[in-house]
């Protein structure tokens, strides 16, 4: 369908400009430490400056992958794939990626902590949640509704980054994947059942 093609287009321009960040994090990391290893970048003392340019581009790259402020535009129109893979990559596994990689650099953003980035990573992501929860509230298209209900989700979870909360936001990352995953195969037996009618509208006295 031309609608799935343009929307992978747009899934795939815009996790290029997340990945644009994510590699400056890793140039700076690199030029830190002389590793891209997780425990080397993490073990080793770098100055609040280059930790302070790390996380921010990582954080770039995790909104590209994890559809934040503003680089969502993406996720909601990836829902005109299939809906099975629908509930595994963009509920379980790709999405929640830019969530692991912010907790996994927890030591890089706690010395980045002396400046404003964890509160750019928590501004941003509670920023994502109620704007994401505010637009599902006026979609019709089933898929859409959940797509960004998944991208409210992880401006939780960026949230609780930012906030220092690292074991609540994996603790959400794991239970989404499971709730959210149900959820839009839950929603696929109901498009199936409805002969591919996605408008929510139609589906009433279900």
């Amino acid at each position: 369908r031309p609608s799935a093609a343009t929307a992978g287009k747009k899934a795939f321009v815009t996790n290029r400009v997340g990945d644009w960040g994510f590699m400056l994090a890793m140039f700076f990391a690199f030029a830190a430490v002389r590793s891209l290893d997780y425990t080397v970048i993490n073990g080793n003392q770098i100055t609040k400056t280059t930790a302070t340019a790390i996380a921010l581009f990582a954080f770039v790259g995790a909104c590209g992958k994890s559809a934040q402020l503003p680089l969502y535009i993406w996720l909601p129109d990836a829902m005109e794939g299939p809906t099975p893979v629908s509930a595994l990559i963009h509920a379980a596994t790709m999405v929640t990626a830019g969530v692991y990689l912010m907790t996994r650099t927890g030591p890089v953003l706690a010395i980045a902590s002396y400046s404003w980035a964890p509160w750019i990573v928590a501004g941003i992501g509670a920023a994502t949640a109620l704007f994401a929860a505010t637009v599902a509230v006026a979609q019709t298209d089933i898929k859409k509704v959940l797509a960004y209900s998944t991208v409210s989700q992880l401006g939780y979870m960026f949230l609780a980054v930012g906030s220092g909360a690292y074991v609540a936001a994996i603790f959400h990352m794991v239970t989404h994947a499971f709730f959210k995953a149900l959820l839009f195969l839950g929603s696929g037996s109901v498009i199936h059942g409805m002969h591919h009618e996605q408008d929510m509208r139609k589906m009433g006295m279900l």
